[in-house]
């Protein structure tokens, strides 16, 4: 007889009671997902994301008193919660705490008015690793916003120069891959490799690079000068 796999736990954290409850009944309908809590601004999310332990925390930017930018930069801070991923949620997609966001430790971000598949997949995707970086953004969003200053850190190049020169030739080729917002099976038929082999490439380029995950990486590669920002 086969186990039933264990739902994805998920957190809801935003100031809208409403907006929650439409989320929970979203969530709470999936079979392989459940909403283990909510919270109304970002102090409340970290006391109940340290008490649940959630896979996944769709957390609001915006909150009164503790932002959800504060959240989640003490939740990756947190070596308890390092499998707790946070996707953030945006009244629009081009949002001035985007890349802050990323930069603080969050898995990816999606639009407040995203499809009810798009968020359900938003989740499913956090709770598996990967990098949620919404369709209607992801490309030229990171690399406009670091172009334009966006609260970049001016000693970020010079941190991460040592840790990419540990990168090997093949790491820093897919590393441009993810930057550009490709899958691994898209990197794999670029490269001509399989999925795996580019699998095991962008681990070890998160290992060297200290990146809780691939969002991480493309601040990174920005950041660092390795993927040149292009402004249209």
């Amino acid at each position: 007889m086969e186990e039933t796999p264990t739902p994805i736990r998920v957190l809801l954290a935003d100031d809208q009671a409403l907006l929650r409850s439409a989320f929970r009944v979203l969530v709470d309908s999936e079979p392989d997902m459940e909403v283990v809590a909510e919270a109304s601004d970002g102090a409340q999310a970290c006391a109940l994301a340290r008490l649940t332990r959630p896979d996944v925390v769709l957390m609001d930017i915006r909150m009164p008193g503790t932002d959800g930018l504060a959240a989640t930069r003490t939740i990756s801070a947190d070596p308890e919660l390092a499998a707790v991923r946070v996707v953030m949620l945006t009244t629009f997609e081009v949002d001035e705490y985007v890349v802050q966001s990323l930069r603080a430790g969050a898995s990816g971000f999606l639009g407040k008015g995203a499809e009810p598949d798009e968020l359900l997949n938003a989740i499913r995707v956090a709770a598996a690793g990967e990098a949620l970086l919404s369709p209607a953004a992801t490309k030229g969003l990171i690399a406009t916003f670091l172009a334009q200053g966006g609260g970049a850190d001016p000693g970020a190049p010079a941190a991460h120069a040592e840790r990419l020169a540990a990168l090997t030739v093949r790491e820093r080729e897919v590393l441009v891959h993810v930057a550009a917002g490709l899958s691994n099976d898209e990197i794999a038929g670029r490269l001509e490799v399989s999925p795996l082999t580019v699998k095991t490439h962008v681990n070890r380029a998160m290992a060297k690079l200290g990146a809780r995950d691939r969002a991480q990486l493309v601040v990174i590669a920005y950041e660092s000068g390795l993927v040149r920002p292009r402004v249209d």
